[in-house]
């Protein structure tokens, strides 16, 4: 069995939210070919080129079978968080992918988990549509970004909402977006190279030094791109927290390092020696399978560098491909039995 937790899903088409709301920023859809579209910004400028695997559940199935999945976790593609626009409209465009998501999952509920989006820029708005999502939904939980507008994650104002996930026993997928330095990182695709790994060790130990693991003990929470720069700059993180104590520790009084075994991360890594060394350091329970499918920076045949890991005892590519990602879930295999 393979469960990848790290999938991105959108609509077919998408509102024009510009006109509806009178101000720009939002992505539409051009499809200018059979099977393919551009996203676009409303302002006309192009963001990237997809095919008809992000939208139609049916070609996702079929290419999940040619690649041995079972189950692919659905979120959207972090573009459209918004959280940037006024907080009634990024609930309105929450609810519209949500309510797409849940439609995608509906036509092959043995295939498919939801995990919806909420408005973060309202925490009240967002708690709101996490409890719609899993209780009227049926999602495991949501994706959110690494930071949300200026604040970071362990900012007070988003406390409630990781209250609430942690109360509903919400599965809560960290992926980085909108990244750090991007003006300064035209050339090379760098925000993907290098702003992508920095967005997630941000979220991280944001949520670590801010005391949000802390406080908050069963909330569950997952990482894009195996944690990002978080595992191999641990050790100056854990050295500036023992060293300048009065800088690093002012929120919570616990080691980084105590944390590591209370959080998944995904498998997307691209390097055996790299995917060997965050199971060590994160734990072999803690490490699930993820693709970031259908986009190039993913793995194009989900769960490869895994089975490739012959080293590894079966059990634990056995964890890895789909036991750690039910547990963080909070689901069992009988729940996509044919």
């Amino acid at each position: 069995m393979k469960v990848d937790i790290h999938t991105h899903l959108l609509p077919p088409e998408m509102p024009r939210f510009a006109e509806r709301f009178g101000y720009g920023g939002f992505i539409t859809l051009d499809h200018h070919a059979p099977c393919r579209a551009r996203m676009m910004r409303d302002d006309g400028k192009f963001f990237r080129e997809i095919e008809s695997n992000c939208w139609d559940p049916k070609q996702r199935v079929t290419e999940c079978d040619a690649h041995g999945v079972q189950v692919q976790v659905l979120s959207t593609v972090p573009v459209l968080f918004s959280y940037w626009a006024k907080p009634q409209d990024g609930l309105e465009v929450a609810r519209f992918l949500n309510d797409h998501l849940a439609g995608a999952v509906a036509s092959a509920p043995k295939r498919f988990v939801g995990l919806g989006t909420v408005p973060l820029q309202s925490t009240d708005l967002a708690v709101k549509e996490l409890e719609r999502c899993v209780r009227t939904l049926g999602f495991a939980g949501v994706q959110i970004g690494s930071h949300v507008n200026d604040l970071n994650l362990s900012d007070p104002a988003l406390f409630p909402f990781f209250q609430a996930a942690s109360d509903l026993g919400a599965a809560v997928f960290v992926h980085p977006w909108d990244m750090m330095g991007e003006a300064k990182m035209a050339k090379y695709w760098l925000p993907w190279l290098v702003g992508m790994p920095a967005e997630v060790s941000l979220a991280i130990c944001s949520l670590i030094f801010g005391g949000v693991m802390e406080r908050l003990p069963k909330l569950r929470l997952a990482f894009a791109h195996g944690g990002g720069a978080f595992p191999g700059t641990l050790g100056r993180i854990q050295h500036g927290f023992e060293v300048r104590p009065d800088l690093v520790a002012v929120d919570n009084k616990v080691a980084p390092r105590d944390y590591l075994g209370r959080f998944w991360v995904d498998s997307l890594v691209h390097d055996a020696q790299t995917l060997r060394a965050i199971v060590k350091l994160f734990g072999a329970d803690k490490v699930a399978l993820g693709s970031d499918y259908p986009f190039p920076l993913g793995e194009e045949r989900p769960g490869t560098l895994i089975e490739s890991l012959t080293d590894l005892a079966p059990s634990v590519r056995e964890q890895l491909l789909y036991r750690n990602a039910l547990e963080w879930l909070g689901r069992s295999p009988e729940d996509f039995a044919p």
